[in-house]
């Protein structure tokens, strides 16, 4: 296991004017800072920094001989401050309405900053982290070469901050809110012919069907490993995603990101639609030549990108094909120079 570090920021302000001390933590994989370019991995909702190693949760993409070759590249990644990760001061922010997704973004860039990273090769994350993704994007137009969102798009929209209302009454109310919040997102998660797949209408016992009895462990299970605070900190910023800004559109704010945006959507995604991605792109087109799309055919919905690894494997290839030698000779532009 990579050890965990803190970078300590002192009175940030939040987007909402509320100002804060946090202990940013992080875990680095692979080739030591400054010595290969290094690749952002943003956790989605209830994961965090330990994306690789033996109880990572992207260990099939991260790793020696992964697509993202731990070999080649430094993978580095922050925890969303709240998450619940580690132990030294990680401060469990009940004003979590205080943030927007944009404040987190804000934050991992006070963490390069503080590590003397200038650019990135690659910003990538799933989900809420592919929603980091792009507002890290929008804020340094020019610091990442290549933004990899999947399975999110640049905004929240109606129906993702309807179904995040939800799980924050349910977090809110409810008698067992970790629970209950988990089993309610697990159907939006997923899609009706994956639950079908997997169950088909069995049952556990007379009076237990066995997709019930699944729920049933997803909510205990999330309930002996996450904070309350944590899942309500993540769930706000999942709901706050949005790289419009100052009154400039979609168009204004995307045309001006240098990175190579390669989206990567899911068809069957119930949570963040494969229509709205694909709108994105075509949008982007007309104005940026390198945008790409990928897309995950698969009917496990919005899970996918950590279900069908061989398709995403398949997908992040061509970014991260680079050999050694040639991350060696480029390995100087990944270092800030005081």
């Amino acid at each position: 296991m990579s050890a965990l570090k803190y970078i300590h920021i002192e009175d940030f302000e939040l987007h909402s004017g509320v100002q804060i001390s946090i202990p940013l933590s992080y875990q680095v994989f692979g080739r030591p800072l400054y010595e290969a370019p290094i690749v952002l991995v943003n956790h989605a909702l209830t994961g965090n920094s330990e994306v690789s190693g033996e109880d990572g949760w992207w260990k099939t993409i991260v790793g020696k001989g992964k697509v993202i070759d731990t070999e080649d590249y430094t993978v580095l990644s922050f925890n969303v401050p709240g998450n619940g990760h580690g132990d030294e001061g990680q401060e469990l922010y009940e004003d979590y309405k205080s943030f927007i997704a944009r404040d987190i973004a804000r934050l991992f860039y006070e963490g390069l900053d503080a590590l003397n990273i200038k650019t990135l090769y690659a910003c990538i994350g799933g989900s809420v982290g592919g929603g980091i993704a792009w507002e890290m994007a929008a804020l340094r137009p020019e610091a990442i070469d290549y933004v990899i969102p999947i399975a999110c798009d640049w905004k929240s929209t109606d129906w993702l901050i309807a179904n995040c209302y939800i799980q924050d009454q349910i977090l809110n109310h409810s008698k067992e809110p970790l629970k209950d919040a988990r089993i309610h997102a697990m159907t939006f998660y997923r899609t009706p012919e994956s639950f079908t797949e997997k169950f088909n209408r069995t049952k556990k016992s007379d009076t237990l069907f066995n997709v019930e009895s699944w729920l049933e462990h997803h909510g205990k299970k999330l309930n002996e490993r996450f904070k309350l605070s944590a899942y309500k900190m993540l769930n706000q910023i999942l709901k706050t995603i949005d790289i419009t800004r100052d009154g400039k559109s979609f168009i204004e704010t995307a045309k001006s990101i240098t990175s190579h945006i390669h989206i990567i959507t899911i068809n069957s995604d119930l949570f963040f639609k494969s229509e709205e991605s694909w709108n994105t792109y075509i949008d982007l087109k007309l104005v940026k030549e390198n945008v790409t799309i990928g897309e995950i055919k698969s009917i496990h919905g919005h899970d996918a990108f950590l279900i069908e690894y061989q398709q995403l494997n398949r997908l992040l290839k061509p970014i991260f094909k680079i050999k050694s030698t040639e991350n060696d000779s480029h390995k100087s532009s990944y270092i800030r120079h005081w």
